[in-house]
């Protein structure tokens, strides 16, 4: 009986996995029929009542929702609309609404849908042609992605009620740093905040300090403003590669702060390693036009208890080598494991 119950243990615990994080699995092929309270075009699982999976099916419109649902996946359709009155059911128990992968237009969704969903916990809507952001008005939204539309601005106010969300995800659109200025003052909570793929000239203003999560590649950015990563000061992960970097655009001492533990910036135009941190853990700097390898970057004086906590430093496709390293690197970067120069 022991490897069943393994086995058993094993599947459940798959099960479960799918309903919460992995939205494009389908475990309904192995739970049997859909329960009675179930639209035709879709599929919920007698195990999983209040899941209702509508994903990969050549729908063109939102079937509607019936009473109970509380997930509901419409991803990889053809769905170019949303009728008025789809979510009549479910406007305050619905929590997870999945529409990636979609053909969806502003002007395809009537109010009287997303609009009235108020306990909405996480909105996917990545992959579609929307060119004004889609915010539901449930002060419950923890998780919203519209990754890969046409977005030009993200204007301020639209996340103000939102004291729950903690994950934004706007990455491939077209938007500009005049076009979501103050867009994130809203949200106290806002842990990560993903804007690459955009026309960004600088970071984000008007962030919260709860940010841990900052990622902003591929832009224009050219500078960093001075005091900027002051005022985050629980920052831990700052992505700002392939961007328009010139060591005029780093004032001095801006990454020197000690909640930082990785830094990307590969993919620029730096000529000199900018100062960090003795507690950066991940520095990246990559394919910039570095020519000389500076320590005081990293230590300013070596000790016993004073020394770099860098264990990743990537300094290929630049104008040194490791013949350029001083012979106190050893100490001072005493737990680097990895420093790559080609």
């Amino acid at each position: 009986m022991f490897p069943f119950h393994v086995t058993l243990l094993v599947l459940l615990a798959n099960i479960a996995r799918c309903q919460y994080y992995d939205y494009d699995y389908q475990p309904f092929s192995m739970l049997g029929p859909s329960g009675p309270n179930c639209n035709k075009e879709c599929d919920c699982p007698i195990n999983f009542p209040s899941a209702m999976y509508c994903d990969s099916r050549k729908l063109k419109f939102v079937p509607v929702v019936p009473t109970g649902i509380k997930y509901l996946y419409l991803q990889n359709n053809l769905i170019e609309e949303i009728k008025a009155g789809v979510f009549d059911n479910v406007t305050d128990t619905l929590r997870w609404l999945v529409l990636d992968n979609n053909q969806i237009t502003n002007a395809k969704i009537e109010k009287g849908t997303i609009d009235k969903l108020t306990a909405l916990e996480k909105l996917f809507f990545s992959f579609n042609e929307i060119t004004e952001a889609v915010i539901p008005p449930s002060k419950s939204l923890e998780e919203l992605k519209m990754t890969n539309n046409k977005l030009s601005k993200f204007p301020s106010g639209l996340l103000n009620d939102k004291e729950n969300l903690t994950s934004v995800s706007l990455q491939h659109n077209e938007l500009t740093s005049e076009g979501i200025a103050d867009a994130f003052k809203g949200p106290k909570k806002l842990l990560s905040l993903d804007l690459s793929h955009n026309k960004l000239k600088k970071l984000p203003a008007g962030v919260p300090s709860s940010m841990e999560i900052l990622y902003a590649d591929y832009n224009e950015i050219d500078k960093i403003g001075a005091g900027y990563l002051k005022k985050l000061p629980t920052l831990r992960y700052l992505r700002v590669s392939h961007n328009k970097l010139q060591d005029a655009g780093i004032p001095a001492g801006v990454f020197n702060v000690t909640s930082l533990l990785e830094l990307d910036l590969s993919f620029n135009k730096l000529q000199s390693i900018p100062e960090i941190n003795e507690q950066l853990e991940q520095l990246y700097l990559q394919a910039n036009e570095i020519s000389k390898f500076d320590l005081a970057s990293f230590c300013k004086y070596t000790g016993p208890l004073n020394y770099s906590r860098l264990k990743h430093l990537r300094l290929d496709a630049n104008n040194v080598t490791h013949t350029d390293m001083p012979p106190e690197s050893a100490n001072c970067l005493r737990q680097a494991s990895d420093i790559m120069f080609e």
